[in-house]
């Protein structure tokens, strides 16, 4: 018998059973990790189908569980559904191949992601407890990483030491690959970590997470690597994202939507007349995915509750010649939103 969460998601997708392929749906599925296989679920039963990659690791991490492994692969995932004529399938994740494969076994296809999208927005004190984890992993690695910065060292030598010391201390990988851009490359809030060499009177941004069991966490720093006196515009607009990082954390409430979320933030800098420079959302969820729902942009209409995690992320991006975010992973506990992270500061370091 499934337990309560798994059937009334089955009970709201309304479909004969769902069929599941993607990563991450199977491990919110079964707690299990793996690259391949599929996850079938019935109105009274959770399947998880193993090749013989996983099937030994499968069964023996989920024995006790209202989880049932099955040795096999598409044919046997096939055979647990074949009395159905209607399968859930989630279709932002599922490719036109599958899909067309599906109808020609003569299966009619309904989307069960709306189903899923609102059980997975609100996350169990399990789920808050393991990226709460990923967050310690995350901040306790950057601390070491500090002091380790010299002068010459390239995006990519910095990347890879802060991925090692997260690895070193728990983490079963990254989030998303790693930002570290130095100097104007902090510009482009998405550069690609390179071969630039880190200089005296440097911007650093670095945007980094890493996962627990599947879980993400999300965290950007900003700073300077010394102060040669040539960054008083960077220094006031750092001050005007840091106050606007923080207004959310102490303004956002529960039943506030997404957009209104975005407006505390977006509000505060257009007073500071940097709001143009705000080139994206304010915060995207955060789970098993590193973007998740609620959506808090200026088009987010989702409301807001308690159990849902989220990254309070502004920023400033003059193209050419700096940029900065201040980024923390967040939940709504109580009607109010609460930081992960406690282990970083907030305010400018020079280093």
């Amino acid at each position: 018998m499934i337990g309560s969460e798994k059937r009334k998601i089955y009970r709201e997708a309304g479909a004969d059973a769902l069929f599941l392929e993607a990563d991450h749906l199977r491990r919110y599925f079964t707690g299990f990790y793996s690259t391949d296989g599929y996850v079938v679920v019935t109105g009274e039963n959770c399947y998880f189908v193993a090749d013989p990659r996983y099937f030994e690791a499968a069964e023996k991490a989920l024995a006790g569980t209202d989880v049932t492994v099955v040795a096999g692969a598409f044919k046997e995932a096939l055979e647990l559904v074949e009395d159905c004529k209607t399968l859930g399938v989630p279709y932002p994740f599922l490719s036109l191949s599958r899909a067309e494969e599906l109808r020609g076994r003569g299966f009619a296809l309904s989307d069960c992601m709306p189903a899923l999208k609102q059980a997975m927005e609100y996350k169990s004190e399990r789920e808050l407890s393991l990226i709460q984890r990923a967050c310690d992993v995350a901040e306790d690695a950057l601390s070491s990483l500090l002091p380790d910065l010299k002068e010459g060292m390239t995006e990519s030598e910095t990347a890879a030491l802060l991925e090692y010391k997260m690895r070193k201390l728990g983490a079963s990988g990254t989030s998303f690959e790693t930002i570290v851009a130095f100097g104007a490359n902090s510009s482009v809030p998405h550069h690609e970590t390179g071969e630039t060499r880190l200089k005296f009177g440097d911007i650093v941004l670095i945007d980094f997470g890493c996962k627990v069991e599947g879980y993400c966490s999300d965290c950007t720093r900003t700073f300077l690597f010394g102060d040669d006196g040539k960054h008083g515009e960077f220094k006031s607009a750092y001050e005007e994202v840091l106050k606007a990082h923080e207004l959310v954390k102490e303004t956002v409430r529960a039943g506030m939507t997404g957009r209104e979320a975005d407006e505390v933030a977006r509000g505060s800098l257009r007073k500071a007349g940097l709001a143009e420079y705000f080139t994206h959302s304010l915060g995207h969820g955060i789970g098993l995915m590193i973007h998740e729902y609620p959506t808090l942009s200026p088009r987010g209409e989702e409301v807001l509750r308690d159990g849902m995690v989220f990254s309070d992320e502004p920023g400033v991006y003059l193209t050419g010649k700096y940029g900065i975010r201040i980024e923390d992973s967040c939940f709504m506990k109580d009607g109010k939103v609460h930081s992960f992270m406690h282990k970083t500061e907030r305010k400018l370091i020079v280093l």
